[in-house]
């Protein structure tokens, strides 16, 4: 049973004989005759083969392993496809909530200068002698600015983005 289980683990893993051998610090002959029957390792070398191959000594010894089939591998690829459809679905609602996020933000910053203009208040025009006043005054200024000179660059990403799409 050990040489059968041995090997079957051993090709799991996607070792060869030359690979398990030189993390065990033994020739590949040696692991070739363990995995033919034709010699054991000692309990010593049993344990090392046991934590090199990530299975317990009671499995190396117990009943036979069977080696992983390509069935395996397609249900490995099928879980891997399934990861990937669902990393882009959630970098495409990722990107749908920026896109929103922005143009919400656009609609804000235009709703607010559209009722100080419906107002008629002009920030340039108040007390700037009053600390809080001046602070309000050039936090509305910059938004100002900001959008003023942003707008523009984000309108025509938009319009390009939309002709891209298409």
């Amino acid at each position: 049973m050990l040489k059968e289980n041995m090997k079957a683990i051993r090709k799991s893993k996607g070792l060869s004989q030359q690979e398990l051998a030189v993390k065990l610090n033994v020739v590949r002959q040696t692991v070739s005759k363990w995995e033919q029957g034709l010699s054991v390792p000692d309990s010593d070398m049993l344990i090392s083969i046991s934590e090199v191959l990530e299975t317990p000594v009671s499995t190396l010894l117990g009943e036979n392993v069977v080696e992983s089939a390509v069935d395996d591998l397609k249900a490995i690829s099928a879980k891997l496809e399934v990861i990937n459809l669902q990393l882009a679905r959630r970098e495409t609602t990722r990107k749908r909530m920026l896109h929103w996020f922005l143009i919400s933000w656009c609609v804000a910053i235009a709703a607010i200068f559209a009722i100080l203009w419906v107002l008629e208040s002009p920030y340039l025009g108040w007390d700037y002698n009053n600390p809080e006043t001046a602070v309000l005054g050039v936090a509305v200024h910059s938004f100002e600015w900001l959008f003023v000179r942003t707008a523009p660059v984000i309108l025509i990403g938009a319009i390009i983005r939309l002709i891209s799409r298409h």
